[in-house]
C-alpha cells in the first residue's frame, strides 16, 4: 500500500531540500535576480553558450512580431525538420517539434499532421505570451532538431531524453535523466508521466528510477531495464553544466543537456529555479550534497578542474 506519510518521513531523513529552503536559503543567497534573464530567455542563453564555447543547438530563426508569422515558410527553407519554442517558456510548454513538411502541411514528432494555419496560430500564441513566464509577450525561437543517441533508443518512447544536472557553486551536485513515455506524449516531463532516472554524478550510471514519484525498474513502454542505463560522454555532460556557472554567474542552477548522435552532448537550456523532483529520482536529498560541497570541495577552481575533482574523488 502507498503510504505518503511514511514516504515524507523517509524524504526528511534523506535530507530532502524543500521548496521554502531552496527559495530562501539557496536561490536567494546565490542567485542575483538581475541575472535571471540570462537563463529565462532561451535566446540569451544560446548566445552566451556560443560565446563560452559550449555546444548547443543551432538557432535557425527568430519570430518577434505577428506580421512575421506569414513569412515563416521562407525562414525554414532548407530545413526539413526543426523545433519551434517560446523563448521564455518552461516545462516544455509550447514546444512544437516538426519532423517533416511540404507545401500543404507539417508533421509533428508524434505523427500529427498540422495545417499551415494551425502552425501559424501556434506561433501567434507564443508571441502573445500563452506559454511564457508571467504571460508576457514572447518571441518564437526556431532551432535545429536533436537526433538523440542510439544509446537511448530502448530507454525512451518517441521523445528526446535529456539529462538534468543541478549545479551548486560550479559543482554538479545531483543528476538525473528524464525519459519520455507514451503517457507523457513523448515529452521528457516528469509531471506528465515521464520517467526520472537518478544518476551517479561521478559515473553517469543509474542509481534508481521513478514514475509519478514511485519506484520502477523497467520503462513502462519499452520494458528496458533502467538499472542498465549509463550515459555516454559523461565527462562532457559535466563540463557543459559546470561551465554554465561562469557563463551565468548563478550559484545554483539546473542545466538540461541532450546527447545528439552526431554532435555529442549539447546544452538545451538552463534554469535559475530548478525543480526538486530530481531528489525523488535519486532517492536522496540535495541538503547532503550541498553540505558535502561546502565542506569538502575547493573554491576557485576552473570548470575543468572542478569536473576532474569530482571524477577523481574517492
Amino acid at each position: 500500500m502507498f503510504h505518503p506519510f511514511r514516504i515524507a518521513k523517509k524524504l526528511k531523513e534523506a535530507g530532502i531540500l524543500g521548496m521554502n529552503a531552496r527559495n530562501y536559503s539557496v536561490i536567494s543567497a546565490l542567485n542575483k535576480r538581475n541575472l535571471y534573464p540570462l537563463v529565462d530567455d532561451k535566446v540569451q542563453t544560446k548566445e552566451l553558450a556560443i560565446k563560452a564555447g559550449i555546444n548547443t543547438t543551432q538557432k535557425i530563426a527568430l519570430i518577434e512580431y505577428q506580421h512575421q508569422v506569414k513569412n515563416f515558410q521562407n525562414l525554414v527553407q532548407g530545413y526539413s525538420e526543426f523545433v519551434i519554442k517560446p523563448a521564455h517558456g518552461s516545462g516544455g510548454k509550447g514546444v512544437l517539434v516538426i519532423k517533416k513538411w511540404d507545401d500543404n502541411s507539417f508533421v509533428t514528432a508524434s505523427e500529427k499532421t498540422l495545417t499551415y494555419a494551425e502552425v501559424y496560430q501556434h506561433i501567434s500564441n507564443i508571441l502573445s505570451g500563452l506559454y511564457s513566464l508571467g504571460g508576457q509577450y514572447d518571441v518564437a525561437l526556431i532551432e535545429e532538431m536533436v537526433h538523440f543517441s542510439n544509446a537511448f533508443e530502448h530507454f525512451s518512447y518517441q521523445g528526446v531524453p535529456d539529462v538534468r544536472l543541478i549545479i551548486y557553486k560550479g559543482y554538479p551536485a545531483m543528476a538525473m535523466m528524464r525519459l519520455a513515455t507514451a503517457e507523457s506524449g513523448g515529452r521528457a516531463n516528469l509531471h506528465q508521466g515521464a520517467v526520472g532516472v537518478g544518476l551517479d554524478v561521478k559515473t553517469g550510471s543509474t542509481l534508481c528510477a521513478v514514475q509519478h514519484n514511485r519506484p520502477i525498474e523497467f520503462h513502462p513502454d519499452t520494458k528496458a531495464d533502467l538499472k542498465t542505463l549509463k550515459v555516454p560522454f559523461w565527462k562532457e555532460h559535466l563540463l557543459i553544466a559546470s561551465k554554465a556557472y561562469e557563463m551565468t554567474g548563478l550559484g545554483y542552477l539546473g542545466a538540461d543537456i541532450v546527447l545528439d548522435k552526431d554532435k555529442g552532448p549539447m546544452m538545451l537550456e538552463l534554469n535559475a529555479r530548478p525543480g526538486l523532483a530530481i531528489q525523488i529520482a535519486n532517492g536522496k536529498g540535495l541538503k547532503k550534497a550541498i553540505k558535502n560541497i561546502e565542506k569538502n570541495y575547493p573554491n576557485n577552481l576552473s570548470a575543468d578542474e572542478r569536473v576532474d575533482f569530482i571524477l577523481n574523488k574517492t
